[in-house]
């Protein structure tokens, strides 16, 4: 089965098996509307072809994923279709092969309320596939039929022979016993199918053996939760009536037990069999029809919201039918179990599949529901396998165990008899997704491929012998008549003539005596008579005594004969046995083969793509090896030119160096001559300055020696404060750090104390040398005092600032958000460096003196410290 735009399938694997094989034959019907005004979601192309396409609905839920798909069947009936042409195509073929002595298997298969007991029952006047195929057995078989009982049933799927008395003594008892499960032809039939099925409509096969006699056999049975129960089976009464109360009779209506289930069982022919099964044989289409109805009304159904009468079970009604050849005289049936041929047609009425979330399925409801989905999917769990051990050679085991359903008819998809499956659909768009799901599954089936049934063995016997021995019997019969009319004249006039026998006078002693004389005649012609006649049967008892002989003869022959056809036969068997073993393996060699072969393609390519690509690599590294060449000498001069420049900028650099050295000892030098100067000017002074108190000081002076002298960023002197005047009360400008939250201050033991007068001061803080958890967990902000060189010789303090949070381990972390600088500068190192860059005279002009010349005058006895907020 094509479905329209697919991805073409991989064509299977040559098959050497010279078994011939056929498809399941898989038909679709197509139930009309229940209403005019319904959405309809399939449409009939051609009659092998149907459309699906997805209702409005599901297309804007779905986004358009639905698309319009295309199935195809071994042919389409429409909803103008009639019973009789869906019987023509489908089932006519499989009752002409039962007749054949070949196994059948017709199944309908769909949603609930798609139409399949429809399709399999029908209804008044409108018979369905199981009552014209009865039909049409009977009307084949009818004038060929054994008598009851000739052909009896055993316990293990067997049939045996019984011979004419034995067949009327059990005919005879079965009538008399009031009991008895056969059901006696009805001479009224039932209203409910009597017009099912018109005389118009009425067919036969052709080609019936009539050198045969037959017997057919129904039975019943529903699968139901798993379990099989006998549909055909008198329910037994519970011996344990129930009493009145107080004692006394029992009442009218006795307990019935419940129905036990039934087991499959395998018999020797490995043909899977229902075990303790009602089995009714049935003399006309009638009869068998109203055994079916019987089974019919003990079927479970049930009302769901989908289908006022939704089938629970799985039906199965088996048509069996047994044939054994006339003997050579073709009077009676051959007394041989061995040429006895049975074969079967199962018609199966499979449940719907359901969803619950439609259905409002509960309680017992959903358990049936439940079961029949899950026996659905193991019917489509062995398609499935099969269809994968057929299309790539493997040997995957089915499991048909699985399911009683599948396990039942296992031996027909193993190559048992032809398979055909009736799809009934139903057009409405609200089964849509199940149609969908219907439709998958036929497609799978249509692919898997059952063996042929071969034909049964020709008899040895002559054929014709039914119409030879009725033409006997009737030549005989009319013989016979023309005989015994003509021998009984001939007797009648080879005896003397009577004379005269009336006494006129009774001393007449003439009459008497010549009668008497008359009568003695007649009697020594008689007894003449007598002897011939003895004569000729004993001559005609020694001639049947030496036919017999002959017969026997020829039948110890026949059987040896059968003997050694027997031990050919097992010799072919075990050949044939042998041949489909080493098919089988020649099979799977020729599928290791090809698994190989296209390995080896598939290696042959990943070998030489891994070449070329090995090919274009050493390409590659060969230009990347011949770059870094060029490379490394490129890098050579240029390491040579940046060498070279480094050269020339280390002397600029040293003789920079050197100048900056002579002019700083130039400058000390000029320091050194200006202190000199003041000091001579202040001895000459101070003897005119001691009757003067000596002006408060603007700041504190230190030499010019100690001045000059490099300063240690290890230790620091306080500056001193003033000696007179308001003691200055030092005032710290505060940081940006303070807050109204928390911090820890982290100050490390190796920072210095640069007793400097601007501090940054925390309140509140947690001060700590080595940052804790424990110290985090209690602040939300975090300050770390840094201390570092700076370019131009002096310590400068940073003060780096965070935020401090929760990780989701349960730990503490520090996010950095800003920083705060402190720096120390001496201002007579710019006004010198201007003094030096300048004429270098080192002079002041009157009162107007610049910040240099006062620099320059005054030593400097503190740092200024200067805050730096970096954001």
């Amino acid at each position: 089965m094509n479905r329209k735009g697919k991805t073409p399938r991989r064509p299977p694997l040559k098959k050497t098996s010279h078994t011939q094989k056929d498809p399941v034959g898989v038909y679709c019907r197509i139930r009309p509307l229940g209403a005019t005004d319904e959405e309809c979601c399939i449409e009939m192309i051609s009659s092998t072809t149907i459309q699906l396409h997805a209702p409005d609905g599901i297309k804007a839920n779905r986004n358009g994923e639905y698309k319009e798909t295309q199935y195809s069947f071994k042919k389409v009936f429409g909803i103008q279709t009639s019973q009789i042409e869906l019987f023509e195509d489908v089932a006519k073929p499989l009752v002409d092969d039962l007749i054949h002595c070949k196994n059948g298997l017709l199944f309908t298969y769909g949603v609930t309320g798609s139409g399949k007991t429809f399709t399999m029952t029908g209804s008044p006047g409108e018979g369905g596939l199981l009552p014209r195929s009865l039909d049409m057995l009977f009307n084949s078989i009818g004038p060929l039929q054994a008598k009851r009982f000739v052909f009896r049933t055993d316990d293990k799927n067997g049939m045996e022979i019984q011979g004419q008395v034995d067949a009327l003594l059990e005919r005879q008892k079965r009538e008399s016993n009031q009991q008895s499960t056969v059901p006696k032809t009805p001479q009224k039939p039932d209203p409910e199918f009597a017009d099912m099925i018109s005389p118009e409509e009425a067919c036969k096969c052709e080609g019936v053996d009539e050198d045969s006699c037959y017997s057919v056999f129904v039975s019943y049975i529903e699968i139901y939760n798993n379990y099989i129960y006998d549909l055909l089976e008198d329910a037994p009464i519970d011996p344990i009536r129930p009493k009145r109360p107080g004692g006394g009779t029992p009442l009218q209506n006795p307990e019935l037990i419940p129905p036990q289930s039934k087991i499959l069982r395998e018999d020797q022919n490995h043909n899977m069999y229902v075990s303790g099964c009602t089995e009714v044989e049935v003399k006309s289409t009638e009869e068998a029809f109203e055994v079916f109805w019987r089974g019919q009304k003990k079927r479970r159904i049930a009302d769901t919201q989908l289908n006022r009468e939704s089938s629970r079970s799985h039906s199965v009604f088996i048509v069996k039918l047994a044939q054994a050849p006339l003997d050579a005289d073709g009077d009676h049936i051959l007394q041989d179990k061995n040429q006895v041929t049975v074969s079967q047609l199962c018609l199966v009425d499979l449940a719907g599949s359901e969803r619950t979330s439609r259905t409002k399925a509960e309680g017992s409801r959903l358990r049936e529901a439940g079961n029949i989905n899950q026996s659905l999917m193991t019917l489509r769990t062995c398609i499935e396998v099969l269809r994968e051990n057929q299309m790539c050679g493997t040997n995957r085991m089915v499991p048909y165990r699985d399911s009683k359903v599948t396990h039942l008819f296992k031996n027909y998809f193993d190559g048992e008899g032809k398979v055909r499956m009736v799809v009934c659909v139903n057009p409405k768009a609200d089964d849509y997704e199940e149609t969908m799901l219907v439709m998958r599954f036929a497609e799978l089936t249509q692919e898997v491929e059952v063996a042929r049934p071969v034909d049964r063995p020709i008899c040895s016997l002559a054929a014709g012998r039914r119409h030879r021995n009725q033409a006997f019997r009737d030549e005989l019969s009319r013989r016979q008549e023309e005989q015994d009319g003509s021998v009984l004249n001939q007797l009648l006039d080879s005896l003397p003539a009577l004379p005269a026998c009336e006494l006129v006078d009774p001393t007449d002693e003439q009459i008497l005596p010549r009668l008497i004389e008359v009568l003695e005649r007649r009697h020594r012609i008689r007894q003449m008579i007598t002897e011939q006649y003895t004569r000729t049967a004993n001559t005609l008892k020694s001639m049947l005594q030496e036919f017999d002989g002959h017969l026997v003869a020829k039948e110890n022959f026949i059987q040896e004969q059968r003997g050694k056809l027997g031990e050919k036969d097992k010799i072919m068997f075990n050949q044939k046995n042998e041949m489909d073993r080493l098919e089988k393996k020649s099979k799977m060699l020729e599928y290791k083969i090809d698994i190989l072969q296209k390995t080896t393609n598939i290696y042959e390519g990943d070998k030489r793509s891994l070449q070329q690509e090995l090919e274009s690599r050493e390409q590659r590294l060969q230009r990347e090896l011949s770059e870094r060449k060029r490379m490394e000498a490129r890098m050579q001069g240029m390491v040579s030119d940046t060498k070279h420049q480094w050269e020339k900028e280390c002397e600029r650099r040293v003789n920079a160096k050197q100048l900056e050295m002579q002019n700083k000892l130039w400058v000390k030098d000029e320091k050194l001559k200006q202190l000199k100067a003041i000091v001579s000017e202040s001895n000459n002074s101070a003897t005119s300055e001691q009757q003067r108190p000596p002006p408060p000081p603007d700041k504190p002076q230190r030499n010019s020696r100690e001045k000059d002298q490099p300063r240690a960023p290890e230790k620091r002197s306080r500056s001193p404060l003033p000696t007179t005047g308001t003691p200055i009360r030092p005032h710290h400008r505060r940081s940006h750090s303070a807050g109204g939250q928390r911090w820890v201050d982290h100050k490390p033991l190796s920072n210095l104390d640069l007793d400097t007068v601007m501090q940054p001061i925390i309140p509140n803080a947690i001060k700590v040398s080595a940052a804790s958890e424990k110290a985090l967990s209690k602040c939300h902000k975090y300050v770390l005092t840094h201390q570092e060189l700076a370019s131009d010789g002096e310590i400068q303090t940073k003060l780096i600032k965070g935020d401090v949070f929760r990780t989701r381990g349960g730990g503490q972390a520090v996010q950095f958000t800003d920083i705060e600088t402190l720096r120390q500068e001496c201002p007579t190192v710019s006004s010198r460096k201007r003094r030096s860059s300048g004429d270098g005279s080192g002079q002041y002009n009157g009162n107007k003196m610049d910040w240099n010349d006062r620099e320059n005058r005054v030593s400097c006895p503190h740092y200024c410290p200067s805050l730096i907020h970096l954001g």
